[in-house]
């Protein structure tokens, strides 16, 4: 994705918060925070910067997972920034900042970032939920918890799945270095018997024996 970033992961279940400052550079670095979403889980980008337009410095927020999907890109941002989107599969999410200096620009530069990421059950809004469908605040928490169930039983059946996976590979490598290994002894085992009939032949020809 990137060459040469610095990353900062954020290992959460439902939410993130954090507070960067991204200094403003001619060749910025991009600043990353990295969250692992499950598969087809809704997501919420929440960005707020100190910054205004204009003032010398442009905030680039780009959003993608480590699969190569793309979900978002802004290349000038400030004061607040809402992003939403659905994952494809389950994935880390990069969400990186780069901040470039305006040519001609002197001093330094940088944005404070206030970022909250939500993602799954925390990201949708019971509030709507509890209005449009008439629920009590019990029936709202029972759904939440609901969906949290549901996310951490499909997080682990994918824990689960990635681990036949790399099972199954291991057991098909240790296969193929065995009958690897079996063909070059035999391999050695007939050169070495070829060299032995060679050195006899030759010898008989030479009437060494």
């Amino acid at each position: 994705m990137y060459s040469g970033f610095w990353l900062v992961s954020v290992f959460v279940a439902l939410a993130a918060a954090l507070q960067l400052e991204v200094p403003a550079l001619d060749s910025a670095r991009p600043v990353c925070v990295r969250d692992f979403v499950g598969r087809d889980q809704l997501v919420v980008i929440n960005v707020k910067t100190n910054g205004y337009q204009g003032d010398g410095q442009k905030l680039q927020l780009t959003v993608m997972d480590t699969l190569g999907n793309q979900f978002a890109r802004k290349n000038d941002v400030y004061k607040e920034t809402r992003i939403l989107f659905t994952t494809h599969e389950s994935a880390a999410i990069d969400i990186c900042f780069a901040n470039f200096l305006d040519r001609g620009r002197r001093g330094e530069l940088s944005r404070e970032v206030n970022l909250e990421v939500e993602s799954g059950a925390s990201a949708r809004d019971w509030n709507a939920l509890q209005t449009a469908e008439k629920l009590r605040p019990a029936e709202v928490d029972l759904k939440r918890v609901h969906e949290m169930t549901k996310e951490i039983t499909q997080e682990l059946h994918y824990l689960k799945a990635r681990e036949e996976r790399m099972r199954d590979t291991n057991e098909s490598t240790n296969s193929r270095v065995k009958w690897f290994s079996i063909l070059i002894v035999v391999v050695l085992l007939a050169l070495g018997a070829w060299q032995i009939q060679y050195l006899r032949h030759y010898f008989k020809v030479k009437h060494i024996i």
